[in-house]
């Protein structure tokens, strides 16, 4: 049973698994949504919790950097509370701040253009997301 780390934004869901040990984070896709038309890749979600048998799901949860939460939290913890609704599997919020400028910083020091960042940011993002939360429990 595989852990999926998710990094959630309002076009976008960054998507990671652990591997079957619970060890390590693998970025896998970015699911493109849409806030405002209330699409939010529940499909594609669930045909990867079949495929890769996810037992419990960790959604990036962002804070503000004295530790509250704003509207992108707000957004987090809506998508994190449907996920359990749907899926009923666990789901755990995970405090993702500098997620972003961390996955950022490992791809600007891989020489990675602007361009291809740009399409794999919120992957690398839900890989840091995930692997964060693994080394918690080791």
């Amino acid at each position: 049973m595989r852990t999926m780390g998710l990094d959630v934004g309002s076009k976008t869901v960054g998507v990671a698994l652990s591997d079957a040990l619970g060890w390590t984070a693998q970025g896998l896709e970015t699911i493109k949504i849409s806030e405002e038309e209330k699409e939010f890749g529940f499909e594609r979600i669930s045909e990867i919790i079949k495929e890769h048998e996810v037992s419990k799901i960790v959604v990036g949860l962002p804070k503000n950097m004295n530790g509250t939460i704003g509207p992108r939290g707000e957004a987090s913890q809506f998508y994190a509370s449907e996920l359990e609704k749907l899926f009923g599997l666990p789901v755990v919020l995970w405090d993702e701040r500098l997620s972003t400028i961390a996955a950022e910083r490992v791809l600007l020091e891989a020489d990675v253009s602007r361009k291809k960042r740009k399409k794999v940011i919120d992957k690398m993002a839900a890989v840091m997301i995930l692997q964060g939360f693994l080394n918690s429990q080791i």
